[in-house]
């Protein structure tokens, strides 16, 4: 009996939520949102994440909820995301929050930290630890909202005209690199330019840089560095992880219907799983095609390292000193990333340090 009163209820309530769904969403309004985004459409990776993005919510809203996805460039400059979506120029954006260092150096904990955390752990310090609680303490003194929007993994160093065989070899070294390890690395005497993707190979094919690094195989093999530079070196210190972010206003993310936001933040999940994932798949081929084609593989030495090392626990010093939001940051950040490292050295790289040197 008790089966049979279950079931007639279920029949009832799914044939009441039949006849209730299109009036819902009749009710809801239909919305076309602009998102601007750091890059260029030529990189499938980071363009293609808001895309993969916009088209879930899309589909989740039965079409009433558009956003309409614009390169860098398009609407605003690449490094001027932050700005637009603050000031209410556009809805949303896409981006790696480091590249605004410049307003608050805590930004860099949304997207990298040198010597951080892998994406696994900085998706578990942000979803399950007091990233995201963080975050977005800080954000909303910018008027903005924000989400996991992607993860690249661990990048590679860059590619360098010559070779860096000691920390003597960075001193006076025209890099293109972004955020916080550019303020390691002049410790070193790297004088770090921070350039949008678009610009890199011109610089680095006049002269304008010495090295540069993006992100790894795939994008890199894109952007043809390895045209003007050969010697690629690994691992990025200054990114273990690196995370994308998306950006939305604050009075437009309280505007939206409850639903709305819920079928937002499934499909920032999507677009964030998606992203490391499509890295993982498209990297190693790509390494493949760069090394037959004359790349030269190469690793920044231990000396190299421990210079680097160093210099970055002496720049995170400062910036505690004199920025309480990054203090406060790094505190919670550093705490969480060795307890991490601890976990992942019993088991994750024990099985990749063995497990990883055969072929199946």
């Amino acid at each position: 009996m008790q089966r049979r009163s279950f079931l007639k209820k279920a029949t009832v309530g799914a044939g009441v939520a039949a006849l209730g769904a299109p009036a819902l969403a009749q009710s809801l309004p239909t919305l076309n949102w602009r998102l601007v985004s750091s890059f260029p459409k030529s990189l499938d990776t980071l363009y293609g994440t808001p895309e993969v993005f916009a088209n879930s919510l899309r589909k989740a809203t039965d079409g009433k909820f558009n956003v309409k996805v614009f390169a860098a460039g398009e609407v605003v400059p690449a490094l001027q995301v932050l700005d637009a979506v603050q000031n209410g120029t556009v809805e949303c954006g896409h981006t790696a929050s480091y590249y605004y260092l410049g307003k608050n150096s805590a930004f860099i904990f949304d997207t990298a930290a040198p010597f951080g955390m892998t994406a696994r752990q900085q998706s578990a310090w942000m979803l399950h630890g007091n990233g995201m609680k963080l975050m977005r303490e800080l954000y909303a003194s910018y008027n903005i909202v924000n989400f996991l929007g992607g993860q690249t993994g661990t990048q590679m160093g860059g590619w360098f005209r010559k070779e860096i065989k000691s920390p003597e070899d960075l001193k006076g070294l025209k890099f293109r690199i972004a955020g916080f390890a550019g303020q390691v690395l002049a410790k070193l005497g790297v004088v770090p330019q921070q350039l949008p993707a678009g610009e890199i190979y011109s610089a680095l094919e006049k002269g304008t840089i010495d090295a540069a690094e993006f992100v790894g195989p795939y994008d890199d093999e894109k952007l043809g560095l390895a045209k003007v530079a050969k010697n690629y070196y690994y691992p990025a210190f200054w990114e273990g992880a690196a995370g994308l972010s998306f950006l939305v206003n604050k009075k437009q993310w309280d505007s939206l219907p409850p639903s709305y936001q819920a079928a937002w933040e499934a499909a920032c999940f999507e677009a964030h799983t998606d992203m490391c994932a499509k890295y993982d798949a498209l990297n190693p081929p790509a390494l493949q095609r760069l090394l037959q084609n004359g790349a030269v593989l190469r690793k920044f030495n231990t000396s190299i390292m421990d210079a680097c090392f160093k210099a970055s626990q002496e720049t995170y010093a400062e910036e505690s000193a004199k920025n309480p939001q990054f203090k406060k940051i790094f505190d919670d950040y550093r705490v969480f990333r060795n307890m991490e490292a601890q976990w992942f050295g019993v088991a994750e790289q024990a099985f990749a340090q063995y497990s990883f040197a055969k072929k199946l």
